[in-house]
């Protein structure tokens, strides 16, 4: 299996994407009662959004799916 040589701001980019989908994941997650948030933490997006614009991803989402397949595979 390859493996993926990120340079540091890809990095940053995939990380802060991965904080973004655990803390959808986490809200969805909730308890069942309906005291869920209605929407993700604002500091949360823009995170991310600035982490692929610093990689120069932003418009690109082609790209910053095969970085983070490369990078975070899923299980097989």
């Amino acid at each position: 299996m390859p493996i993926a040589v990120l340079t540091d701001r890809e990095r940053t980019a995939v990380q802060a994407y991965l904080r973004l989908l655990h803390t959808v994941r986490a809200a969805f997650d909730g308890p069942p009662n309906g005291d869920r948030p209605g929407v993700v933490p604002p500091a949360v997006l823009a995170e991310a959004e600035q982490a692929l614009s610093r990689a120069g991803l932003s418009g690109n989402e082609e790209a910053f799916f095969q970085l983070l397949r490369e990078w975070c595979p899923p299980p097989a």
